[in-house]
């Protein structure tokens, strides 16, 4: 039925290789109209996969997209990606470069459409851009699913819904995860299946969201090959231990340049004669180090 052992180790569909082993996988038709089903909210028919390739095991593979690229049966073109991990972002929380990326391939995927003969823009195919996300976005709204097309900046009048922006927030699922499986949506369900079937903490309430879709159990029969696969565990070991280098190393500069920061701070205040136990208690440094400063001074 595609349950997932309760002790066995199993690797998180919320990581983006995983996730897009999952959703190209040549079984995985079904998997993918459901859940592009379940997030434009009608039925799909029939779905193309459009990049189906998985980059080579490189720890540096993040170079590629791992995103899956989709026509579906009216011609709409859908692109959903998993981001696993934070892309460097500025410190004021609005996440602007996400956001940007988002936009930037939505607007890229959208004008690439082929012009047969003369182009009538109004018959251009509708465009998604759809990311989930394991951290929160939108911290000032509840929903996890949050929607965005062009609207008017006043009245809110739509102007277009060719194009659009969907981010699902995998970090949101307290509330659902307090639901029975039965009261839960089909998108639920998949967010609950990507966020968790990785944790044994909450493998009894996953195994239950599998079991209530023939298609939920399609994805953890593929969850569970690509779990068993010992290349596919040691790609994902590479990558996990590569991008926690890249954090450490990034984290080290980031102290390195706050502490070159506090000196030079100290060492303004020292010249302009002010009292040693101020110069400490304003830049964190220790007065053993302020007293070796106005020694150098």
């Amino acid at each position: 039925m595609g349950l997932l052992p309760m002790g066995a180790d199993i690797l998180p569909p919320s990581d983006d290789r995983v996730f897009k082993l999952i959703l190209t996988n040549q079984e995985a038709k079904p998997v993918l109209i459901d859940l592009i089903s379940s997030i434009i909210k009608r039925p799909v028919v029939d779905v193309e996969v459009r990049n189906n390739e998985i980059p080579p095991n490189d720890t540096q593979e993040k170079a590629e997209r791992l995103d899956v690229n989709c026509r579906i049966d009216d011609g709409s073109q859908i692109d959903l990606e998993m981001q696993a991990s934070r892309i460097q972002e500025e410190s004021d929380g609005k996440h602007q470069n996400l956001k940007g990326k988002s936009i930037y391939y939505l607007c890229d995927l959208h004008s690439s459409q082929p012009s047969k003969g003369v182009r009538r823009y109004d018959r251009l195919a509708r465009t998604y851009q759809v990311t989930f996300c394991s951290y929160t976005v939108f911290p000032e709204r509840t929903d996890y699913v949050n929607s965005f097309s062009l609207r008017h900046d006043e009245d809110n009048e739509l102007l277009s819904d060719a194009i659009q922006v969907v981010y699902v927030e995998l970090s949101k699922l307290q509330e659902i995860m307090e639901k029975s499986v039965d009261d839960m949506t089909d998108l639920e369900k998949w967010a609950v299946f990507f966020q968790y079937a990785s944790e044994p903490t909450y493998r009894e309430t996953v195994n239950e969201v599998i079991a209530s879709k023939e298609v939920l159990q399609m994805a953890g029969n593929l969850l569970m090959s690509i779990s068993q696969d010992e290349r596919e565990r040691a790609v994902f070991r590479s990558r996990r231990m590569y991008q926690t280098d890249m954090q450490s190393n990034l984290a080290t500069a980031e102290d390195r340049g706050e502490r070159r920061g506090r000196i030079e701070v100290a060492r303004k205040m020292l010249r302009r004669n002010k009292p040693i136990d101020e110069i400490a208690e304003d830049t964190g440094l220790t007065l053993e180090e302020v007293q070796s400063l106005r020694q150098e001074i």
